[in-house]
């Protein structure tokens, strides 16, 4: 079995090709960021002209990679949501296309339950497991049952904790993408110089909230007046912001013991996943709590077309194939 994955929900245009046996043949990504690097974010109308450009390219060269001709193509995967709605309709039209043309099947994938499922890929993970899902447009914490199955416990309502990075870093003039450059520079730093306040953090909701840290941190952007001020500055954001996350993962273990969910493993996932100081707070939390911790390499937590690939298999495994006239949408509920 032979799929091919295609990814073009935001910023990067991406193709892999993967098999059942969860052997990655090929995964090649396009990054826009030199196309949004002057305006210090995405911008949508520029992504999709990107995805349009590249996409032919990129699937392409995924089939160059794989060795393989379009015609041993077993069935065509594209993410439809959640995303950028212009670049959503390059992806999905173009993998709709292939699927038409060569008579095979199209499968219709939501971009963050591939981004839930795709330690599955690199990983004997089997369901139940607890997930936290961190990313530059989503921060959610839920309970994977299964292909289409999640008990949703929290969700941020308001930035989520990708944006808060990103605007944060942009905010203290360290370029783009913020999150990695964020990090670099909270290396030099003292992560207790600062004082900031960690939001929705009393009592037992699993909820998030960091535009509150957000505001903190423009107050205290004031009080830097050296290098050495703003990488204290960031490291006290990035240990406050694993922090939360630390607090509120240990409270979604503590609701899953109360419903007798049994849970063994926490998986993190989604591009903030890859932070170091974040992997460090959730393995202190599983230490404690008695669960096994795992996330996606690194390479597999922002965007890519090998998990819209594997999520692909996955639902092929579940008979599940789609009409070709599912239309991508912006907005796409987990278990929707």
């Amino acid at each position: 079995m032979y799929v091919l994955g295609i990814e073009s929900s935001c910023d990067e245009t991406a193709a892999a090709i993967v098999t059942e046996r969860k052997e990655i043949l090929s995964n090649v990504i396009y990054s826009q960021i030199d196309e949004h690097e002057a305006f210090g974010g995405v911008v949508p109308e520029l992504a999709a002209r990107a995805h349009l450009e590249k996409i032919d390219l990129v699937v392409a060269k995924a089939l160059g990679n794989a060795h393989l001709d379009i015609s041993e193509i077993t069935a065509v995967a594209g993410a439809c949501g959640p995303g950028l709605i212009g670049g959503l309709i390059v992806g999905a039209t173009f993998a709709k296309t292939v699927a038409m043309a060569m008579g095979i099947p199209f499968i219709a994938v939501n971009h963050i339950e591939a981004h839930a499922l795709s330690v599955r890929l690199t990983e004997d993970v089997r369901f139940p497991y607890l997930l936290l899902l961190a990313s530059g447009g989503h921060c959610q914490l839920c309970v994977v049952h299964g292909v289409d199955r999640f008990d949703v416990l929290g969700k941020t309502i308001d930035d989520s904790v990708g944006e808060a990075f990103d605007k944060v870093a942009k905010l203290l003039g360290l370029g783009y993408p913020g999150g990695p450059a964020l990090e670099k520079e909270a290396a030099n730093g003292n992560d207790r110089a600062f004082a900031l306040p960690s939001p929705l953090c009393r009592g037992k909701s699993c909820d998030f909230s960091f535009s509150g840290l957000k505001t903190a941190v423009l107050a205290a952007s004031g009080k830097c007046k050296s290098a050495q001020d703003r990488a204290d500055l960031c490291a006290s954001f990035q240990k406050t912001a694993a922090g939360i996350l630390g607090h509120k993962t240990k409270q979604a273990i503590n609701l899953c013991r109360s419903k007798n969910i049994p849970l063994t493993t926490l998986i993190a996932a989604g591009g903030v996943a890859a932070n170091g100081i974040v992997r460090k707070e959730l393995r202190n939390v599983c230490s404690s709590s008695e669960l096994h911790f795992s996330a996606p390499p690194a390479q597999f937590c922002t965007d890519n077309g090998a998990m819209i690939a594997w999520l692909g298999v996955e639902k092929l495994r579940d008979d599940q194939t789609y009409s070709l006239n599912f239309a991508p949408r912006p907005r796409w509920p987990l278990g929707e």
